[in-house]
């Protein structure tokens, strides 16, 4: 899908691009933070007409719930496509010994050679995840590695 960056001088950015229906829509990336979605009428293709405008928190929350499912199939394609690559979901229990420190206090890639590339907490998702990152109980980690590492990180936040 072809995107056009279009600069608005003292607003922003506009993105447009053509949706499988055929109607040009535009997002407008404001400098204050904010977002307007906007969509193009045929009748006169250079009327934006405002659909909802969204505040950084808003737009930041679609965007999540947007792309868990996008990282989800993405991972599970590189998995089919890299033999002895797996991926997996650990759900950290209440118990863990690492629930409330950081993600690299585990140390989980450096003692299995798996990868924590995701930690998914309620309808949050953190991608690429700092080792700074704070894994609290409950939280479903995705890990890519070999089936032998996946479940060796399994161990280590089961303690």
């Amino acid at each position: 899908m072809d995107v056009n960056e279009v600069l608005l001088p003292g607003v922003g950015l506009r993105y447009e691009f053509t949706n499988a229906d055929g109607r040009r829509i535009g997002v407008i990336a404001r400098r204050t933070g904010d977002f307007e979605l906007v969509d193009y009428p045929k009748s006169d293709p250079d009327e934006g007409r405002p659909l909802f405008r969204l505040t950084a928190q808003e737009a930041d929350t679609v965007a999540e719930i947007l792309g868990a499912p996008r990282i989800a199939e993405r991972f599970a394609d590189l998995t089919r496509e890299v033999p002895g690559l797996s991926a997996g979901q650990i759900t950290v229990p209440g118990e863990s010994p690492f629930a409330g420190g950081s993600l690299g206090q585990s140390r989980a890639r450096t003692r299995t050679g798996a990868s924590i590339v995701a930690v998914v907490r309620g309808e949050t998702v953190i991608a690429s995840p700092a080792p700074s990152e704070v894994i609290e109980a409950g939280d479903v980690l995705v890990v890519i590695g070999t089936h032998e590492g996946i479940a060796a990180v399994r161990e280590i936040f089961r303690g």
